[in-house]
């Protein structure tokens, strides 16, 4: 794994439609760049998967003149256009990122509604939640909202099942998921003894990309250590006071499996601010949106309107008044964000026409 020898491109998910792009590329600037695939992220530096080994790189002056937001930088899993060093500091220089299949994105801290894109290119994204207080299915609809968003397919992991000794408890926790997470794969998993993991191998496959995500302390390090076969991760455990976790991860990393595939890994996530992602909603909450088509009215607000079905739903327990309520939260959060959005864009489009 440490080996600085070349990267089966292949094998980190290259394919015709990426090459077709480079070669696009290539051609409309009559140069020969090669690629990349982005293994982390430091601060204006990257580690480069290559097919002559592992390079550090930074993005282009153009690039950088360009870029209008974060998104227009390199991000974990991106697979980027390269020039092979710079003069003066040895280091690959960056020239473009190829076309993104799939994106897992949250909104920067602060009042700035800019998006940061945690990781890229993702075939699963795996949501931990270990069988404890970590358990939060209010949390675990922001995430689902951002994966289905971003065009990546999301997986339930429930880990640390041998700390839970009631199996009736586990099936409750299980069936609470399936309420809300339609058509969503769900895995109890213990890495301590090795419960559910060959469930995961299905996933696994040369090209693929698994990305990790979750709160401190749910054992996503433990679990990549698992599958990667060696204590690559630093692991701790989760605090008995209050059973949260410190964060063991502090940066986004890549890292190819031996058998072929890659995984993820991601800091710890108690807090997701949203971005615009109403797909994702829809998506997440299938069970409202449905109920919502048999209101009698198109462009009924779920309040006093007469033939609601949601408020039918509520009134029978068909629908629980906590998953609704979170439904409304969340579609405010979502609305708030593409109205700050739509004004940025504005403001950007009235920048650009003084200029």
């Amino acid at each position: 794994m440490t080996e600085t020898k070349g990267y089966n491109l292949i094998n980190l998910g290259w394919n015709e439609e990426l090459d077709h792009y480079l070669n696009q590329f290539n051609k409309e600037n009559q140069l020969d760049y090669k690629v990349g695939r982005v293994a982390v992220e430091y601060k204006a530096l990257y580690k480069i998967f290559t097919t002559e080994g592992e390079i550090l790189g930074s993005v282009s002056g153009k690039m950088q003149h360009e870029a209008t937001n974060r998104q227009d930088y390199p991000a974990v899993g991106d697979w980027i256009i390269i020039d092979k060093t710079n003069p003066k500091t040895g280091n690959a220089v960056i020239h473009g990122i190829l076309p993104r299949k799939s994106k897992f994105s949250r909104k920067i801290a602060g009042k700035k509604s800019d998006e940061q894109i945690v990781a890229s290119n993702i075939d699963y994204l795996f949501i931990c939640m270990s069988l404890n207080k970590d358990f939060n299915l209010k949390r675990l609809d922001r995430y689902l909202i951002m994966a289905w968003d971003g065009g990546a397919n999301p997986v339930v992991l429930l880990t640390k099942s041998d700390l839970c000794s009631d199996d009736s408890f586990i099936q409750e926790k299980v069936n609470e998921i399936e309420s809300v997470a339609f058509g969503v794969d769900i895995h109890v998993i213990s890495s301590y003894d090795g419960i559910g993991i060959d469930n995961l191998s299905k996933y696994i496959d040369k090209g693929i990309t698994l990305a990790f995500l979750g709160s401190s302390g749910v054992g996503k390090s433990t679990l990549i250590n698992t599958l990667i076969g060696e204590e690559k991760l630093e692991t701790r455990e989760i605090r008995d006071d209050d059973d949260k976790g410190k964060h063991t991860t502090t940066h986004r990393e890549l890292i190819p499996l031996e058998g072929g595939g890659i995984v993820i890994d991601t800091p710890g996530m108690r807090e997701l601010h949203m971005l615009d992602a109403e797909g994702g909603l829809d998506s997440t909450f299938k069970d409202i949106e449905d109920l919502a088509l048999s209101c009698k009215f198109s462009n009924c607000g779920h309040k006093s309107e007469p033939g609601c079905a949601v408020k039918k739903a509520l009134y029978n327990g068909t629908l629980t008044r906590e998953r609704f309520k979170n439904y409304l939260k969340l579609q405010k959060e979502i609305a708030f964000i593409e109205r700050k959005n739509r004004m940025k864009e504005k403001r950007a489009e009235k920048k650009s026409k003084k200029i």
